[in-house]
């Protein structure tokens, strides 16, 4: 960027508002490309909305990124005082949702009197469809980030058309066949609130974000261009502007995680894709009869295996099951998983199918064996299996012995296996190329860049 007198006086009168959802993996990742896009125009003011709760994480004092031009303000949380939780762990959520729009509002209303700028661009979350509106009032720029995959976001647009074909039968095994790129979605693929619970809080916001997403100055994706090019090209056909910008593991700054169980060491001692990486990441653990199944598994395959688990294996393992195993085994409560995707010795990777876990695995070229839990990660289960052809989904989305056995065998030791190996190398080269000097997305970032600070 010019460091012109003139474009420096310009970038001061900035004032760019990020409104982040503070549940799951959705804060992180925008947090990581606003410090980005920060980072390139240091004298443009940037504050950053979340709940007190998630921002205390993000912004913790150990903060490795911390930026002079990013502040966080607190926004409630939707809890009336004295709130007891009903038991429902959606609950809080589902309050936030109904409260955020008057929330975000009134708190950005304050950061705008406190620096005495007025908001010029709107970065949010994606699910964030008011963005458009407030973005209308103050005559300012509105541009959302999925963090997701495309093939997500497409079935958002596309609602009311999924919708009239299926009606609200998820059980139906009819594949998507009229939305492009979809040669073997079923209904049952399709993310909560498309087809089912579609008047509950994420259902509505959903379905709005859909219909709002067009309005935006840009949309911003966390994924790269030649993941799939014909749904990309459609919503490309859709938006005014689509920007694939990631993988933000590899176009962001990412916190260093230390290798204080020496993962890496014990991989060493192993043969290149011998080793099976277990890691549900940190906010999943699969029910006690899953972790059994698994348990069992691993100890019945053969295979060495690594397991970043975090709750407590002394009490949630088969008794027994850590000292049969400990030849072979290692089970830490924290590993630096891309470092140990990238590894020579990996195998394969059993995990959930959330975005962020497939595009680990892409960057890392390790297949997949998904267990879809929520959200759009049987959509992403069915991409990994039937469409890039980069690993397996446990057989009817639950972790049985049977399921993970066959998985093992499939992605560990048949052709099929090297058939998904040489697959995912292939993508991962793609998104190498894509992040690389005149690529897709770094090109695409400068564009943001340039859109949210000019």
């Amino acid at each position: 960027m010019s460091n012109s007198k003139g474009e420096i006086n310009v970038q001061k009168s900035l004032h760019v508002a990020v409104l982040a959802f503070p549940f799951g993996t959705h804060a992180a990742p925008l947090v990581s490309i606003v410090r980005k896009i920060a980072e390139e125009a240091p004298n443009v003011t940037f504050s950053f909305f979340s709940t007190k709760k998630s921002n205390a994480t993000l912004f913790s004092s150990s903060d490795e990124f911390h930026l002079p031009n990013i502040k966080h303000y607190d926004v409630p949380d939707g809890l009336p005082e004295g709130y007891v939780p009903s038991g429902h762990p959606l609950e809080p959520i589902f309050r936030f949702i109904k409260a955020m729009p008057e929330n975000y509002k009134i708190v950005v209303g304050e950061a705008v009197i406190e620096t005495e700028k007025k908001i010029t661009c709107f970065v949010t979350d994606a699910f964030y469809w008011f963005g458009a509106d407030l973005a209308d009032e103050m005559n300012a720029k509105w541009v959302p980030v999925w963090t997701a995959g495309p093939h997500a976001l497409l079935t958002h647009f596309y609602t009311d058309l999924i919708r009239e074909k299926f009606g609200n039968n998820k059980d139906d095994v009819e594949k998507a066949k009229f939305l492009p790129g979809f040669p073997e979605l079923e209904a049952s693929d399709l993310p909560e609130g498309v087809i089912e619970d579609i008047d509950g809080p994420f259902g509505t916001m959903l379905h709005k974000m859909g219909q709002a997403l067009p309005r935006a100055t840009a949309v911003s994706i966390n994924s790269f261009s030649t993941l799939h090019s014909i749904i990309e090209n459609e919503l490309n056909s859709k938006f005014k502007l689509l920007l694939n910008v990631g993988p933000f593991i590899l176009t962001t700054p990412q916190r260093t995680i230390s290798d204080e169980h020496d993962c890496l060491a014990w991989l060493n001692k192993h043969e290149s894709f011998s080793v099976v990486y277990i890691s549900f990441g940190s906010s999943i653990i699969p029910p006690p009869h899953e972790l059994v199944a698994l348990a069992e598994s691993l100890e019945e395959c053969g295979f060495p295996f690594l397991w970043a688990f975090r709750g407590n294996p002394e009490e949630q393992f088969p008794k027994g099951f850590i000292e049969r195993t400990r030849a072979r085994g290692k089970i830490v409560a924290w590993a630096p998983q891309m470092e140990i995707l990238k590894h020579s010795s990996v195998g394969v990777c059993l995990t959930h199918s959330g975005w962020n876990s497939v595009l680990d695995c892409i960057v890392g070229g390790v297949p997949m064996i998904s267990r879809p839990f929520f959200g759009d990660q049987k959509m992403n289960a069915r991409m990994i299996e039937s469409v890039w052809e980069i690993g397996v989904r446990v057989e009817n989305g639950v972790l049985s012995k049977e399921s993970i056995l066959k998985g093992l065998e499939l992605t560990m030791s048949s052709e099929r296996g090297r058939f998904m190996r040489k697959n995912i190398v292939k993508l991962k080269e793609s998104a190498l190329e894509a992040v690389g000097e005149n690529g897709t997305s770094a090109k695409n970032l400068n564009t943001l860049i340039q859109i949210v600070t000019r």
